[in-house]
């Protein structure tokens, strides 16, 4: 055991990864020695920072936290702390089956861990971090909660209402990101498209971005999580304008047949979502669509599945990602549907599903062979420099492998021409 070392672990998604990094910050604040997922965990202080999301995310929290308590009982790491969406939703439950854990916080009052320690929580160092990302990006959360009711999701449960960050507050945080050496920024939120409603009384998502992508230093801003109904259509005009906006879109459409989205409480129909897809794509040329499918919901028919299936092959997103339901305890499925379709089921469908996204998009990536494109170097390997194009958010999205031909420099933009493609990688060479 390391004493005043703490090791943070952080489970789950990039907003979970912000808040990681500002408990790090506070920390470092009070003189700790802060690792973020170390690969030896041996601090006096360990943070486990949840997800409660689906069931396959709350196991491996769960895992985590045992695996932990057993290292505790050895010695070998101190105190044992657990934050995040898994305690925000289980608290009462996690305390009493999991003694070995000093004490659960949940999603917005981790910083009474600080005080709960004797240490002085740093208001003014609120929203300051320690990065874990490599320097030259950042995610960058512009809200938190969620006010759509979708019929699978624990989210709202978890978060509570839409709160948004004021502009003005975000807009300091990037000016002071960059003066660290941040020019990418990832622009991150439960339902960015929300943005603005609560404070200002109107989507305000346009307006931010484009105050973002005026500070000087800011070369590429990408939007993740946006919500196809009552969709901002200010934002394909302002993402066609700014060279610095990434022609990039995270949007989870989650389902295409009628029967479905009205059992998912989507509030919005099949031809509506077409007719979205298709004016993303007429106004922002190139424009790059991430989006996220899911199968087995409650009610969902082999006819249902077909129009899925019909949906990806016509939309050939460039980026797509799918997961089967699961019947989370809270929902408004859990309460009024029965989980209905088996789990091999399932299974076959996110199968079949992404076999086909498999083909679909080594096609695309097979098209930019002999293109080129501005790319920016993220870290070194063996034998290959790894970067990525505008189209390609960090940890989720194809990379493009470049031999070491020459040297080059980490966070820095090139020019690169795509000699080969597979399904989820481009190689290239630099210009």
């Amino acid at each position: 055991m390391k004493k005043n070392k703490v090791d943070i672990i952080t489970l789950g998604c990039s907003k979970n990864l912000v808040d990681s990094e500002r408990l790090m910050r506070q920390f470092a604040a009070n003189g700790y020695e802060v690792a973020h997922d170390p690969h030896e965990i041996n601090g006096e202080i360990v943070v486990v920072n949840t997800c409660g999301f689906i069931g396959d995310a709350q196991e491996e929290s769960i895992n985590m936290i045992l695996e932990l308590g057993e290292q505790k009982r050895r010695g070998r790491v101190g105190k044992l702390f657990v934050m995040g969406c898994l305690s925000e939703r289980f608290l009462a439950d996690l305390t009493a089956e999991l003694p070995e854990v000093d004490r659960f916080y949940g999603k917005f009052n981790w910083n009474e861990l600080i005080t709960d320690l004797g240490k002085a929580y740093h208001e003014e160092l609120a929203h300051d971090r320690v990065l874990t990302t490599p320097g030259h990006y950042a995610y960058l959360k512009i809200g938190e909660g969620c006010d759509r009711a979708c019929s699978y999701c624990s989210i709202p449960i978890i978060t509570g209402h839409y709160r948004s960050r004021p502009m003005e507050e975000l807009v300091r945080e990037v000016e002071a990101l960059v003066a660290k050496g941040v020019h990418e920024f990832q622009v991150i939120a439960q339902d960015l498209t929300y943005y603005g409603f609560d404070l200002y009384r109107r989507f305000a998502l346009p307006e931010l971005v484009e105050r973002l992508a005026d500070i000087p230093g800011v070369a590429w801003i990408r939007l993740h999580y946006a919500y196809p109904t009552h969709f901002p259509y200010d934002l394909l005009r302002v993402m066609r304008e700014r060279e610095n906006v990434c022609k990039y879109l995270d949007i989870a459409l989650q389902h295409i047949s009628d029967h479905m989205l009205t059992l998912m409480r989507r509030h919005i129909t099949s031809e509506e979502t077409y007719a979205l897809i298709d004016r993303m794509r007429e106004e922002v040329p190139g424009i790059h669509l991430r989006t996220t499918l899911m199968v087995g919901h409650p009610g969902e028919t082999d006819e249902d599945f077909r129009q899925l299936l019909d949906f990806t092959r016509r939309a050939r997103f460039e980026r797509m990602g799918a997961f089967a339901y699961s019947h989370e305890e809270g929902t408004y499925a859990y309460k009024h549907y029965t989980d209905d379709v088996p789990e091999d089921t399932k299974q076959a469908r996110l199968d079949r599903l992404m076999r086909l996204q498999e083909k679909i998009s080594t096609e695309l990536n097979e098209a930019k062979v002999g293109q080129r494109f501005q790319v920016v170097i993220d870290r070194e390997e063996a034998d290959f420099y790894v970067g990525r194009t505008q189209f390609d958010s960090p940890e989720v999205d194809p990379e493009m492998l470049i031999p070491k031909a020459r040297p080059l420099r980490i966070g820095h933009f090139y020019e690169a021409k795509v000699t080969d493609a597979q399904a989820f990688d481009l190689y290239g060479e630099i210009i």
